[in-house]
């Protein structure tokens, strides 16, 4: 991977329905996204011009749009949908996601799957 800059958005919290028992396919659950987003920082650093720079928070709100109503069995689908999301804004060249299901195992805290996606 070439590019070495990099943009975090930590800990988003989002509701959704995911999972596979009955149970979890009633009622929405709590999960914990982590993104890093593989950027040029470059311009926007050198200019400080909002132009030049990646919208993060739009890159938030249209994540969150889809996985609210989403409807996923698995936390690896969820994963890839979000690295779509990523990829689909033209600043991002690559993107790394991490899904937390929290309290699925007994004694866990969580279960995580972690993905990387770069554009081709």
């Amino acid at each position: 991977m070439e590019q070495s800059d990099k943009i975090y958005i930590r800990d988003l919290q989002v509701r959704c329905i995911i999972g596979i028992e009955p149970e979890e396919r009633r009622e929405k659950q709590d999960i914990l996204v982590n993104i890093i987003l593989y950027t040029d920082c470059s311009i926007p650093g050198r200019t400080d011009n909002i132009n030049n720079a990646l919208d993060y928070k739009k890159v938030k709100k249209t994540i969150l749009k889809s996985i609210e109503s989403s409807s996923f069995y698995l936390i690896e689908k969820l994963a890839e949908e979000i690295a779509t999301i990523c990829l689909s804004f033209e600043k991002v060249k690559g993107a790394t996601i991490t899904i937390d299901k929290p309290g699925v195992l007994r004694f866990a805290r969580s279960v995580a799957v972690e993905i990387t996606r770069m554009k081709k």
